[in-house]
This record gives structure tokens, C-alpha cells and sequence, in this order.
């Protein structure tokens, strides 16, 4: 797999790599144009020439390769990968003894020394997602670690890139014994089906797992609950399970209303007694608006981008208005929970748009909880954009 290309780091860059920075960032480079065949191992030098860091070159949104080691004598090779993918488990043995969930990362990127490869596991099966060309020519060396790693049923993979750095959607199975879809998974000892086999979107977001169990277990109990971006309605699953009165999901996709009921009956929950909503998000927010709806609890949980006939929303530009929105459908007293896994926005800056949006409908309010990723999701230091998920709990006082 040892190749030698030299990257010439810029003086403003050196540091950052030094300190363990893991993105290969264009920026960074004096010499990006040695760069031809994605997978290919280069070395960052300095000005002098001397060794910084070695990786991989492979373009995703974030930069044009990873750093896989600062060592200049370690070979990325099959047993590279192999001791990488074998601490991860390592770290993770407490999630496969835990009764009650049975679905959790094992693998997350450069939290675990390779960047643009996550592994997922669910309840027997592994779900590999690949977010370069070049991470993906270490597949057979990756997934050959795996297996010998773990006992398992089926692994799948999820190509999350091609030219335009969308999802390749052929077949995703790779090894082992198909599911049948969907596989239930267990949370928290809440239901949720996944289906590996249906493109980029399996059906849970498993970093918002502990805001789930909050919102069940300390904030829906006789409540009214408003889930916006609902997705498969795990928010609302959770709400049910934690005794709402009534969760109301809206979202944009038909597949919305099959995914969520689907969700409900899994646990049990009769979904005629709840509201699915298949409809723009935006253009709810008016209907609610004009009927005066209002609500204890309300989740929105935007994509960072999101376009639909009549709106193009971009967390960056729109969050605020966003918010603004939420709160006017929120009770007195009533609970926001307000979250973005925009990477570019820091928590301060998340915070700051909140309170604008408070400040400009001159009300006040209180922050109750903050989160970001769970234990799985590792993350490092040298790297905070890992940690990208944002969520806060926030009451809206009544003056």
C-alpha cells in the first residue's frame, strides 16, 4: 500500500499538523497538483522537507485526504487497519453487553485514526460507509479486519460519494447472510427498524441517542409533542414511549408516514392516536400559525440543507428564522429542543442564534440541557469539527 508522494505543507499549516490536525486540507498544500489517483499514501512535509504526518489522498466535501499517522516508520498496510478497527471495538465492549441496545457506532472516522470510514452496528449486523474513493481502496484490507474481528450475521457498506460527492446506490451487501428488512433494533429498550438495504438513509440517526432517552424519560410524560423533520419519527417513538399525550410528526418525505407508523407499532403504539404529517415543513409552520396551535414540547431537527418546491433552507442563513418560528409554537413554559449537526457552527455560535431569536421576539428563556455527540461517536481534540452535533433543551419562560 506504501507509496511516496510528498505534500509540502504551507508555514501557516505546520502547526495544526504537528498537533495532530487529521484533515489533508487543499489550503494546506503547496503542491496539490502531485495529487492524481485517489488512494494513494502521501506524506506532509514541511518547508525543510521533514516528515509532519502520512495519509491517504481521497476528496470529500472536508478536504482532500486524512492523516493516518505521525509516525514515519508505521506502514499503512492490512495490519494497520487491523489494529485500528480492533482498539475501536475494544472501546466500545460496555455497548454489546448493554440489554437494552442493540444498535451503536464501533467506528467513527478520525476518532478512531481513519478519517472518512464509520462503522455501524446493528443488533448482528455491520453497516461500513465509505466517504472517498480513496478511503474506499483499503476496502478489502478494511473489511477483511472486521471479519476477524467479530462475529457477525451480515456486513453492509454505504458508498457515500461519487463525482459530485453524492451516494452511490447499487447493492450494498458485501458479506455474510442478508437481512430481513427491516432488522429491529433496540435503543434504550425502545423499538426502531432499520433497513440497510434502501439507499443512504437506514432509518435512525444513532448519535441523537441520548437526547432520545432525555426526552422519554424526563420531558414527555402528559405532554403534546411537535417533531419537525421527523424523519421515521424516532423523536415522537421516544415521546409515546415516555407517556405523551399526543406527538404530532411532520416531513416533507412521502416516506415519512410508512416509516413512522411502522415505528409505532414496533412498540406497540397505536399511531391512529398521533398525527403523521406528510407535508413541507414551512408551509406547517403557517397552518399552525393561523390555527393558533401551540405545543409543550417541540423537536426540530433540520438537515443542514434542505430545498423543496417552495423553500431552500440553509442552517448557516435560516436557523433563526427557524427558531422563531419554533417558538411560536411553543407553549409558556413550554420545551424546545432545538439541534443541528451542521459541522461549520460552533456550539457558541448555535447558542448565539438561539438567543438572537429569542431577543428579537423580546422573549426569554432558560437552557435546560446541552449535547453533542455520545460516547461512540469518538472524537479528538486536534479535531472539534468532530464533534458536530449540537443539540440544546430549552424552556421558554412565560415572562
Amino acid at each position: 500500500m506504501e507509496q511516496d508522494i510528498q505534500l509540502q505543507v504551507k508555514p501557516g499549516f505546520i502547526k495544526k499538523y504537528q498537533n495532530g490536525f487529521p484533515l489533508i486540507e487543499k489550503a494546506a498544500l503547496v503542491n496539490p497538483d502531485v495529487l492524481k489517483k485517489e488512494g494513494v499514501i502521501v506524506h506532509l512535509v514541511d518547508t525543510h522537507r521533514a516528515f509532519l504526518a502520512k495519509g491517504y489522498y481521497g476528496r470529500q466535501n472536508k478536504g482532500y485526504g486524512w492523516v493516518l499517522s505521525q509516525k514515519q516508520s508505521e506502514t499503512i498496510d492490512a495490519a494497520f487497519f487491523a489494529r485500528k478497527i480492533q482498539k475501536a471495538l475494544q472501546l466500545r465492549q460496555q455497548f454489546y453487553h448493554h440489554p437494552e441496545t442493540t444498535a451503536f457506532r464501533v467506528f467513527n472516522g478520525e476518532g478512531d485514526g481513519i478519517g472518512g470510514l464509520t462503522i455501524d452496528y446493528f443488533d448482528g449486523f455491520y453497516l461500513l460507509q465509505w466517504y472517498s474513493e480513496g478511503i474506499y481502496t483499503f476496502k478489502e484490507a478494511v473489511i477483511q479486519a472486521l471479519k476477524n474481528a467479530v462475529d457477525y450475521r451480515g456486513i453492509y457498506e454505504k458508498k457515500r460519494f461519487d463525482s459530485k460527492g453524492k451516494y452511490i446506490d447499487d447493492d450494498d451487501f458485501v458479506t455474510g447472510e442478508r437481512g430481513e428488512f427491516p432488522i429491529v433494533v433496540k435503543e434504550n429498550g425502545v423499538k426502531l427498524a432499520v433497513h440497510l438495504n434502501e439507499g443512504a438513509m437506514v432509518g435512525v440517526f444513532l448519535d441523537q441517542r441520548n437526547v432520545r432517552q432525555r426526552i422519554m424519560t424526563h420531558y414527555a410524560k402528559g405532554k403534546t409533542v411537535l417533531n419537525m423533520f421527523s424523519y421515521t419519527g424516532a423523536f415522537s417513538i421516544f415521546a409515546a414511549c415516555g407517556g405523551a399525550l399526543k406527538t404530532t410528526s411532520v416531513d416533507v418525505a412521502n416516506r415519512s408516514r410508512p416509516k413512522t407508523t411502522e415505528n409505532f407499532h414496533l412498540n406497540g403504539i397505536d399511531e391512529a392516536q398521533h398525527d403523521i404529517i406528510v407535508e413541507d415543513v414551512f408551509q406547517y409552520f403557517k397552518y399552525a400559525r393561523k390555527k393558533q396551535l401551540s405545543f409543550d414540547m417541540v423537536v426540530v431537527d433540520p438537515p443542514s440543507f434542505a430545498k423543496t418546491k417552495k423553500h431552500t433552507f440553509s442552517v448557516g442563513k435560516d436557523y433563526k428564522d427557524l427558531m422563531k418560528d419554533t417558538i411560536a409554537l411553543t407553549k409558556p413554559d413550554g420545551t424546545i429542543v432545538a439541534s443541528t449537526n451542521y459541522s461549520a457552527l460552533s456550539m457558541q455560535k448555535f447558542k448565539g442564534i438561539i438567543a438572537q431569536a429569542f431577543r428579537e421576539l423580546n422573549l426569554n428563556y432558560q437552557l435546560l440541557e446541552v449535547h453533542t455527540v455520545p460516547e461512540d461517536f469518538r472524537t479528538i481534540a486536534s479535531f472539534p469539527e468532530g464533534n458536530y452535533l449540537k443539540v440544546l433543551f430549552i424552556k421558554k419562560l412565560d415572562k
